[in-house]
Protein backbone atom coordinates (compact mmCIF):
# COMPACT_ATOMS: atom_id res chain seq x y z
CA UNK A 1 0.00 0.00 0.00
CA UNK A 2 1.03 3.43 -1.23
CA UNK A 3 2.63 5.20 2.13
CA UNK A 4 0.64 8.98 1.75
CA UNK A 5 3.38 11.71 0.98
CA UNK A 6 2.42 14.05 3.85
CA UNK A 7 3.11 11.15 6.30
CA UNK A 8 6.20 10.70 4.97
CA UNK A 9 7.52 14.78 4.51
CA UNK A 10 6.31 14.55 7.85
CA UNK A 11 8.00 11.98 9.42
CA UNK A 12 11.37 13.91 7.96
CA UNK A 13 10.31 17.02 8.27
CA UNK A 14 8.02 16.97 11.46
CA UNK A 15 6.22 20.56 11.70
CA UNK A 16 7.61 22.53 14.54
CA UNK A 17 6.33 25.64 16.42
CA UNK A 18 7.60 28.40 14.80
CA UNK A 19 8.39 30.06 17.87
CA UNK A 20 10.47 27.49 19.62
CA UNK A 21 10.92 24.73 17.40
CA UNK A 22 8.98 22.11 19.13
CA UNK A 23 6.90 19.47 17.21
CA UNK A 24 3.47 19.54 16.83
CA UNK A 25 0.77 18.21 15.12
CA UNK A 26 0.77 20.58 12.27
CA UNK A 27 2.53 23.27 10.24
CA UNK A 28 2.78 26.36 11.71
CA UNK A 29 1.13 25.47 14.80
CA UNK A 30 2.34 27.00 18.23
CA UNK A 31 3.30 24.49 20.72
CA UNK A 32 1.07 24.59 23.92
CA UNK A 33 3.66 26.89 26.16
CA UNK A 34 4.27 29.01 23.27
CA UNK A 35 0.36 29.44 22.81
CA UNK A 36 0.21 29.86 26.77
CA UNK A 37 2.84 33.35 26.16
CA UNK A 38 0.13 34.91 23.26
CA UNK A 39 -1.76 37.59 24.34
CA UNK A 40 -4.55 37.38 21.87
CA UNK A 41 -7.20 40.90 21.77
CA UNK A 42 -10.52 40.29 22.15
CA UNK A 43 -13.54 42.21 24.11
CA UNK A 44 -14.13 44.71 25.44
CA UNK A 45 -12.36 46.84 23.77
CA UNK A 46 -12.49 50.57 22.24
CA UNK A 47 -15.47 50.82 19.85
CA UNK A 48 -13.49 53.64 17.52
CA UNK A 49 -10.08 52.05 17.85
CA UNK A 50 -9.96 48.70 19.13
CA UNK A 51 -7.99 49.36 21.85
CA UNK A 52 -8.22 46.19 24.70
CA UNK A 53 -10.36 48.28 27.59
CA UNK A 54 -9.39 46.64 31.26
CA UNK A 55 -12.96 46.27 32.16
CA UNK A 56 -16.42 45.69 30.68
CA UNK A 57 -17.79 48.53 28.93
CA UNK A 58 -21.51 49.55 27.09
CA UNK A 59 -21.35 49.08 23.69
CA UNK A 60 -20.30 52.15 21.59
CA UNK A 61 -17.80 53.08 24.89
CA UNK A 62 -14.53 54.27 24.00
CA UNK A 63 -11.09 54.48 25.10
CA UNK A 64 -9.30 57.98 26.80
CA UNK A 65 -7.54 58.85 23.38
CA UNK A 66 -10.54 57.98 21.01
CA UNK A 67 -12.88 60.66 23.30
CA UNK A 68 -10.08 63.01 22.97
CA UNK A 69 -8.94 62.89 19.24
CA UNK A 70 -10.88 60.26 17.17
CA UNK A 71 -8.62 58.63 14.38
CA UNK A 72 -9.74 59.04 10.84
CA UNK A 73 -9.02 54.70 10.54
CA UNK A 74 -12.14 52.89 11.33
CA UNK A 75 -10.46 50.28 13.76
CA UNK A 76 -7.07 48.35 13.87
CA UNK A 77 -7.75 44.93 14.15
CA UNK A 78 -4.95 42.86 15.68
CA UNK A 79 -4.03 38.98 16.55
CA UNK A 80 -2.64 39.86 19.80
CA UNK A 81 -0.02 42.06 21.59
CA UNK A 82 3.06 42.74 20.89
CA UNK A 83 5.21 40.40 23.19
CA UNK A 84 7.76 38.15 23.27
CA UNK A 85 6.45 35.36 20.76
CA UNK A 86 4.57 37.85 17.89
CA UNK A 87 7.64 39.48 17.89
CA UNK A 88 9.72 36.53 17.03
CA UNK A 89 6.88 35.67 14.23
CA UNK A 90 7.42 39.09 12.83
CA UNK A 91 11.21 39.02 12.36
CA UNK A 92 10.79 35.69 11.50
CA UNK A 93 8.08 36.88 8.55
CA UNK A 94 9.94 39.88 7.73
CA UNK A 95 13.85 39.23 7.67
CA UNK A 96 14.17 35.25 8.27
CA UNK A 97 12.37 34.41 5.09
CA UNK A 98 9.71 32.47 6.32
CA UNK A 99 6.99 33.24 4.17
CA UNK A 100 4.89 30.66 5.26
CA UNK A 101 3.92 32.29 8.65
CA UNK A 102 1.85 35.10 6.17
CA UNK A 103 -0.60 31.95 5.56
CA UNK A 104 -0.52 31.42 9.75
CA UNK A 105 -1.23 35.39 10.71
CA UNK A 106 -4.01 35.56 7.91
CA UNK A 107 -5.81 32.58 9.34
CA UNK A 108 -5.96 34.22 12.83
CA UNK A 109 -7.13 37.35 11.05
CA UNK A 110 -9.81 35.48 9.76
CA UNK A 111 -12.01 35.81 12.67
CA UNK A 112 -12.37 39.49 11.95
CA UNK A 113 -13.72 38.89 8.37
CA UNK A 114 -17.51 40.13 9.39
CA UNK A 115 -15.65 43.64 9.99
CA UNK A 116 -14.94 43.48 6.24
CA UNK A 117 -17.26 45.76 4.08
CA UNK A 118 -18.54 43.53 0.82
CA UNK A 119 -16.86 45.98 -1.25
CA UNK A 120 -13.42 46.55 0.36
CA UNK A 121 -10.31 46.70 -1.13
CA UNK A 122 -7.75 44.76 0.59
CA UNK A 123 -4.27 46.27 0.18
CA UNK A 124 -1.03 46.17 2.09
CA UNK A 125 1.32 49.16 3.66
CA UNK A 126 4.01 49.35 0.99
CA UNK A 127 7.65 49.13 1.26
CA UNK A 128 10.03 51.45 -0.67
CA UNK A 129 11.07 50.11 -3.84
CA UNK A 130 15.13 49.76 -2.39
CA UNK A 131 13.82 47.93 1.17
CA UNK A 132 11.50 45.38 -1.61
CA UNK A 133 14.82 45.21 -3.55
CA UNK A 134 17.20 43.89 -0.80
CA UNK A 135 14.15 41.97 1.11
CA UNK A 136 12.92 40.53 -1.73
CA UNK A 137 9.44 40.75 -0.59
CA UNK A 138 6.85 42.67 1.26
CA UNK A 139 5.81 40.91 4.21
CA UNK A 140 2.77 42.51 4.22
CA UNK A 141 1.27 41.96 1.11
CA UNK A 142 2.09 38.20 2.07
CA UNK A 143 -0.49 38.60 4.64
CA UNK A 144 -3.14 40.56 2.92
CA UNK A 145 -3.07 38.57 0.03
CA UNK A 146 -3.40 35.45 1.80
CA UNK A 147 -6.26 37.62 3.96
CA UNK A 148 -8.03 37.97 0.50
CA UNK A 149 -7.91 35.21 -0.59
CA UNK A 150 -9.43 33.96 2.62
CA UNK A 151 -12.21 36.14 2.25
CA UNK A 152 -12.91 36.50 -1.37
CA UNK A 153 -12.13 40.21 -1.08
CA UNK A 154 -10.76 42.24 -3.72
CA UNK A 155 -6.75 42.48 -3.34
CA UNK A 156 -4.81 45.60 -4.73
CA UNK A 157 -1.18 44.80 -3.62
CA UNK A 158 -0.15 47.90 -5.27
CA UNK A 159 -3.00 50.55 -4.75
CA UNK A 160 -0.15 52.31 -2.61
CA UNK A 161 3.44 53.52 -3.59
CA UNK A 162 6.15 54.76 -1.12
CA UNK A 163 7.78 57.52 -2.84
CA UNK A 164 10.52 57.87 -0.66
CA UNK A 165 12.50 55.63 1.92
CA UNK A 166 12.95 56.66 5.49
CA UNK A 167 14.88 55.37 8.79
CA UNK A 168 13.44 52.95 11.00
CA UNK A 169 10.97 54.74 13.24
CA UNK A 170 12.43 52.89 16.19
CA UNK A 171 13.77 55.09 19.40
CA UNK A 172 11.68 58.33 17.73
CA UNK A 173 8.90 60.00 19.89
CA UNK A 174 5.37 60.11 18.27
CA UNK A 175 5.92 63.34 16.88
CA UNK A 176 8.84 62.69 15.57
CA UNK A 177 7.87 59.53 13.37
CA UNK A 178 4.47 61.19 12.27
CA UNK A 179 6.82 63.77 10.61
CA UNK A 180 9.59 60.99 8.86
CA UNK A 181 6.71 59.57 7.09
CA UNK A 182 4.84 62.51 6.29
CA UNK A 183 4.60 62.70 2.58
CA UNK A 184 6.04 59.50 2.38
CA UNK A 185 3.34 57.86 0.46
CA UNK A 186 0.96 58.26 -2.35
CA UNK A 187 -1.50 56.39 -4.48
CA UNK A 188 -1.23 55.25 -7.45
CA UNK A 189 -2.56 57.19 -10.66
CA UNK A 190 -4.10 53.92 -12.44
CA UNK A 191 -5.70 53.09 -8.92
CA UNK A 192 -6.82 56.43 -7.64
CA UNK A 193 -10.76 56.22 -9.06
CA UNK A 194 -11.06 53.32 -7.86
CA UNK A 195 -10.65 54.36 -4.11
CA UNK A 196 -13.86 56.32 -3.94
CA UNK A 197 -16.53 55.44 -2.26
CA UNK A 198 -14.44 51.84 -1.32
CA UNK A 199 -14.08 50.33 2.06
CA UNK A 200 -10.04 49.72 2.37
CA UNK A 201 -8.49 47.46 4.66
CA UNK A 202 -5.14 48.12 5.12
CA UNK A 203 -2.85 45.02 6.46
CA UNK A 204 0.20 46.00 8.16
CA UNK A 205 2.28 43.04 10.54
CA UNK A 206 2.89 45.22 13.41
CA UNK A 207 1.07 47.84 14.74
CA UNK A 208 3.17 50.27 16.73
CA UNK A 209 2.15 54.13 17.13
CA UNK A 210 -0.18 54.33 14.06
CA UNK A 211 2.43 57.03 12.43
CA UNK A 212 2.49 54.71 9.19
CA UNK A 213 -0.91 53.73 8.78
CA UNK A 214 -2.12 56.70 9.62
CA UNK A 215 -0.03 58.97 6.25
CA UNK A 216 -1.50 55.95 4.64
CA UNK A 217 -5.19 55.97 6.24
CA UNK A 218 -4.84 59.84 5.20
CA UNK A 219 -4.25 59.86 1.40
CA UNK A 220 -6.91 57.38 1.33
CA UNK A 221 -9.49 59.54 2.91
CA UNK A 222 -8.52 62.18 1.20
CA UNK A 223 -9.10 60.34 -2.30
CA UNK A 224 -12.36 59.46 -0.99
CA UNK A 225 -12.56 55.74 0.72
CA UNK A 226 -15.57 55.92 2.89
CA UNK A 227 -13.23 53.89 5.66
CA UNK A 228 -9.81 52.54 6.13
CA UNK A 229 -9.55 49.31 8.90
CA UNK A 230 -6.37 48.30 9.66
CA UNK A 231 -5.38 44.50 10.14
CA UNK A 232 -2.37 43.40 11.99
CA UNK A 233 -1.01 40.50 13.37
CA UNK A 234 0.57 42.25 16.27
CA UNK A 235 -0.26 45.68 17.77
CA UNK A 236 1.80 47.45 20.63
CA UNK A 237 -0.51 48.67 23.26
CA UNK A 238 -0.45 51.61 25.08
CA UNK A 239 2.16 51.24 28.25
CA UNK A 240 4.81 49.38 25.91
CA UNK A 241 4.43 52.09 23.51
CA UNK A 242 4.98 54.90 25.70
CA UNK A 243 8.30 52.67 26.85
CA UNK A 244 9.31 52.32 23.12
CA UNK A 245 8.71 56.25 22.57
CA UNK A 246 11.03 56.80 25.83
Amino acid sequence: MAVPLKFLVDFALPPRCPVCGVITPEQNQFCAECWQKLQLLSEPACATCDLPLPYAAADGAQCAACLKSPPRHAGVKAVAAYGDVTREIALKLKHGGKIGLARMIARMLQRYARAIPDDAIITPVPLHWTRLWSRRYNQSALISAELARNSGHQHMPDLLQRTRRTRPLGGLSARERAAMVKGAFQIRAACKNLVKGRAIVLVDDVYTSGATTDACVNILRKAGATSVTIFCWARVLPDALEHSLD
